[in-house]
C-alpha cells in the first residue's frame, strides 16, 4: 500500500470516528445552567490578553498540544504529582508560555464565581472558548464553538511521545500525523497558520540558519536577520516572533511570509517549498477571507479530537490543574 493510500485510509477511518463525538457536542451545551457562559469567559480572556498580549499564542499552542496529547480534554494542564509525571512537564511542552495556563486559570475563577456555573462547566471547555477568544482578540475570526468536552482523568508525560510534530517535519509527517487525529492535509495547513502569532526559540530553527548551511529555502535576508539574533552561544531563553511583519496580528500574513520564503520552521516553509501543499498556501496567501473560512472549520474539527463525553472517561474539574 502506498503511503498516499495509508494517509487517507487512515484519515477515513479517524474521519469516522470522529462522526459519533460531533453529535454529543452543542453549543447551546450550558445555555440552562450558566447561559453567560461565554461573556464570561470572553471578558476574561479580554482582560488576561491586555494585560499580557502573549497569552494569544500561548492559549492556541496550549489547546493544540492539549487536543493532540489524549484529545481535547485539558489533561495538559494536570500538574505532575509525587509518583507519575503529567504531560505538561514532558520535554515537548516546556516551552508552553505560562501566560496560556493562566488564561484559562482566570476563565475558570471568573466562571466559579458565579454561584449558577460554580463546577458546571469543564476546564477544557473554557480552553476551546479562550482560544477563540484569544484569536477573536487578536483580529482573527470569530466563531461559534461546540461545547460539552469532560476533563481528563489521565496525563502522562509518556503519551505525548510521537504525538507533537516537531519543527523538523516533512510534509508527507505532518500530513500523516494530522490525519491520525481527523484532519486533512487543507486542515494542517490552516491551523499551521496559527504560527502567525507567538514566539519561538532560537534552539528549534538553529538548523536552518548555520552560517555554513543556510536552508536554500529560506530567504537571505530574513536568515541574515535570525543569524544576528540567534547568535552561537545565544541564550537559550530568547525567543522570537514566529511573524515578522504583523507579529501580533492574527491575519494571513504567515502564507505571505512562506510565499516570500520568511517561514520560521521547516514545518512552514515546507508547506510552500512542496508543491502539493503550495497551491493552497499561496491561495490563502492573496484570499484572507477563504483562509478564515478554512482556519474556522479546521478549528471545529480540532476541537473534536478524542472528545471525552462518557462519565466513565472524565468529569469536570473543581481545580483545572488538578483531579477532583
Amino acid at each position: 500500500m502506498g503511503a498516499g493510500i495509508r494517509i487517507l485510509a487512515a484519515f477515513l477511518a479517524a474521519l469516522a470516528a470522529a462522526a459519533g463525538v460531533a453529535a454529543q457536542l452543542r453549543q447551546d451545551y450550558y445555555s440552562a445552567v450558566c447561559p453567560d457562559l461565554e461573556s464570561i469567559v470572553r471578558d476574561a480572556v479580554s482582560k488576561k490578553v491586555q494585560d499580557q498580549p502573549v497569552a494569544v499564542g500561548a492559549t492556541i499552542r496550549l489547546f493544540f498540544h492539549d487536543c493532540f496529547v489524549e484529545g481535547c480534554d485539558a489533561s495538559v494542564i494536570l500538574v505532575s504529582t509525587g509518583n507519575s509525571t503529567a504531560e505538561k512537564d514532558h520535554p515537548n511542552n516546556l516551552s508552553l508560555a505560562g501566560d496560556g495556563f493562566d488564561t484559562v486559570i482566570k476563565a475558570k475563577a471568573a466562571v466559579d464565581a458565579v454561584p449558577a456555573c460554580t463546577n458546571q462547566v469543564s476546564c477544557a471547555d473554557i480552553l476551546a472558548l479562550a482560544t477563540r477568544d484569544v484569536i477573536a482578540l487578536a483580529g482573527g475570526p470569530s466563531y461559534a464553538v461546540e461545547l460539552g468536552r469532560l476533563d481528563g482523568l489521565v496525563s502522562l508525560s509518556t503519551n505525548v511521545d510521537g504525538k507533537l510534530p516537531p519543527p523538523s517535519f516533512d510534509l508527507d509527517q505532518l500530513t500523516t500525523l494530522f490525519a491520525a487525529n481527523n484532519l486533512s492535509q487543507a486542515d494542517m495547513i490552516a491551523l499551521s497558520a496559527a504560527h502567525t502569532v507567538g514566539f519561538a526559540h532560537c534552539s528549534t530553527f538553529a538548523d536552518r540558519i548555520q552560517p555554513a548551511s543556510v536552508d536554500p529555502t529560506m530567504n537571505a535576508t530574513y536568515a541574515a536577520d535570525l543569524q544576528a539574533a540567534c547568535p552561537a552561544g545565544v541564550d537559550p531563553n530568547i525567543a522570537l516572533q514566529l511573524d515578522p511583519v504583523t507579529p501580533q496580528a492574527f491575519d494571513n500574513q504567515y502564507f505571505i511570509n512562506l510565499v516570500n520564503g520568511r517561514g520560521l520552521f521547516t514545518s512552514d516553509q515546507v508547506l510552500y517549498s512542496d508543491a502539493r501543499s503550495q497551491p493552497t498556501v499561496v491561495e490563502w496567501a492573496q484570499n484572507a477571507t477563504d483562509f478564515e473560512q478554512a482556519f474556522v472549520d479546521a478549528m471545529t474539527r480540532l476541537g473534536r479530537v478524542g472528545v471525552k463525553t462518557d462519565p466513565s472517561q472524565g468529569n469536570i474539574r473543581r481545580d483545572c490543574a488538578f483531579l477532583n
